[in-house]
């Protein structure tokens, strides 16, 4: 495809997201936009109790992402490629899972907002991967706030994001199913879905890998 002058890598807590947009802005001589998540105060209270500490924390992640992305894009930067671990509009997938009927409606005045003034990506990558090996991977990076997350909620965050991207047409989308290869220790991997990102032809795209055997 043209070549993409931002990209936004998307899928469930510990799918690789930053793993992937730190290596694919090495292989294609961009920069990144990584997400500040650790600086969300209200997180490792979410964990603990997400009925209660819903609203402050998502209130929070929608008002960062958005002054995140417009100083990052205000500083034109599409002279390079940017590479984000995150794209906006996967906010409200966490709303509409976590927040209740009166929380919603608050947070959807808030965001339509902000929601038109943020650039559209040129492509998204949708990471998918197995409950198991996503409560896999969150375990091997041992954040203390992740160590909180239960299977039953990582389910249904994995059953919104494929439901959400089901219907999405919004910008091209190349669906990647990570549950059998590993692009971070095995180069291989890497070098093939990044053959598939530079033969996108717009619309949306599946790319079911095979294992790479590791």
């Amino acid at each position: 495809m043209e070549k993409s002058r931002y990209i936004a890598i998307e899928g469930p807590i510990g799918v690789g997201k930053s793993s992937l947009a730190e290596l694919l802005a090495n292989e294609l001589n961009g920069r990144t936009l990584i997400e500040e998540v650790d600086a969300n105060p209200f997180l490792p209270n979410f964990y603990a109790d997400i009925k209660k500490f819903a609203f402050q924390t998502q209130l929070f992640f929608l008002l960062s992402r958005y002054q995140q992305q417009k100083e990052m894009f205000q500083q034109e930067l599409f002279n390079s490629t940017v590479i984000s671990d995150y794209f906006f509009a996967k906010d409200r997938i966490f709303a509409y899972l976590n927040l209740d009927e009166n929380e919603l409606s608050l947070y959807e005045q808030v965001y339509r907002l902000l929601d038109t003034r943020i650039p559209k990506p040129d492509l998204v990558i949708y990471l998918q991967a197995s409950t198991e090996v996503l409560l896999e991977r969150i375990g091997r990076r041992n954040k203390d706030y992740e160590k909180g997350v239960k299977e039953e909620y990582l389910e249904k965050l994995i059953d919104a994001y494929n439901r959400y991207f089901f219907y999405y047409n919004d910008t091209p989308l190349l669906v990647v199913n990570t549950t059998e290869i590993d692009f971070v220790n095995n180069p291989a991997d890497l070098s093939n879905l990044v053959k598939e990102i530079k033969t996108m032809r717009g619309g949306s795209q599946h790319y079911i890998p095979l294992s790479s055997g590791q």
